[in-house]
């Protein structure tokens, strides 16, 4: 096969005819390990890889990203194994390290080289953790967004208790509290619906592995090494999230060290409620791992939002 076929067959358009003024994602296909794996793309500039949350797949994501193309980067947005049309993982090696890997093979198959800045939203954010621990090569940057990670779910003096002690009745209670936020329902229920509804059809198996993977995480290893590393590390936070507690969000940063820290107003889908502010945000986050040929503005929000309160 010649090097031009080649590249046909790794980038099969589903959808043509993006607006690059409104930085709109074109849906594309591609193959890892033999296996069909669907990503959106847009814009120009250093390639930012973004990595959604359970349940969910690129799609969901679309306002958000293109605020973020705007921003004077390359957006590829791959949907994770079992999610969105690609192919799910082996089932007997399902782990948050073998969804780091897959992506640093779906990477391969786009012919990306370089390092590149990761941007992972809760379920993706483990992901993405993962995979700049496994494969230090591969990612120059991280950015954080309400992601799992930090084992504490919830503290009273010195008695801790982790993530995984947490019922799930617990879990399903703060769901849909937190990720459909009241003010935005109308708009964001219908979105996450149409996306999580179909990914559940389409392979349950997928998506209640990666349910009890996210229910699981403990990351503080991965993350102590990134720190010794000195990977730039950005932490986005939600304040009314409760599935991400409060207390798991300070537990990674406490094992980060001194992570850059953006909290904002909003719940765990607050990116997809308001993707505006997300772009805002991540504006400034760009700059701080080490992506000065974006589009910058002032490094501090107008709310003073770069630290947690």
């Amino acid at each position: 096969m010649s090097p031009e076929e080649d590249a046909r067959r790794q980038r099969v358009p589903i959808r043509t005819d993006p607006s690059k003024e409104s930085g709109r994602l074109t849906w594309r296909q591609t193959e890892v390990d033999g296996a069909p794996a669907r990503y959106g793309e847009a814009g120009d500039g250093p390639t930012v890889v973004f990595l959604h949350g359970w349940a969910l797949d690129h799609r969901v994501y679309k306002r958000a990203l293109s605020r973020l193309v705007r921003a004077g980067v390359r957006v590829i947005a791959p949907a994770l194994p079992g999610f969105g049309g690609t192919a799910a993982l082996d089932r007997h090696h399902v782990s948050l390290s073998s969804y780091g890997d897959w992506t640093a093979r779906f990477l391969d198959a786009l012919g990306s080289t370089e390092p590149v800045v990761v941007v992972g939203h809760s379920f993706g954010g483990g992901v993405a953790i993962c995979l700049a621990h496994d494969r230090p090569d591969r990612v120059r940057g991280l950015v954080l967004v309400n992601s799992i990670g930090g084992s504490t779910w919830t503290r009273r003096g010195s008695a801790m208790r982790s993530m995984a002690e947490r019922p799930l009745w617990d879990w399903g209670l703060h769901f849909g509290r937190d990720l459909l936020p009241t003010r935005q329902a109308r708009r964001v229920i219908p979105v996450i619906v149409s996306e999580a509804v179909p990914n559940l059809l389409r392979d349950p198996r997928s998506f209640w592995d990666a349910a009890g993977l996210a229910r699981r995480a403990d990351l503080r290893v991965e993350l102590a090494r990134l720190r010794e590393r000195q990977l730039p590390v950005v932490i986005l936070w939600g304040r009314s999230d409760r599935l991400i507690t409060r207390h798991s969000f300070e537990e990674m940063c406490r094992v980060l060290g001194d992570p850059e820290v953006v909290t904002v107003e909003g719940s765990h889908a607050w990116l997809l409620a308001d993707p505006n502010a997300f772009g805002e945000v991540m504006t400034n986050v760009l700059e701080v791992v080490g992506l000065a040929g974006a589009e910058g503005h002032p490094r501090d929000g107008e709310d003073g939002r770069r630290r947690a309160s």
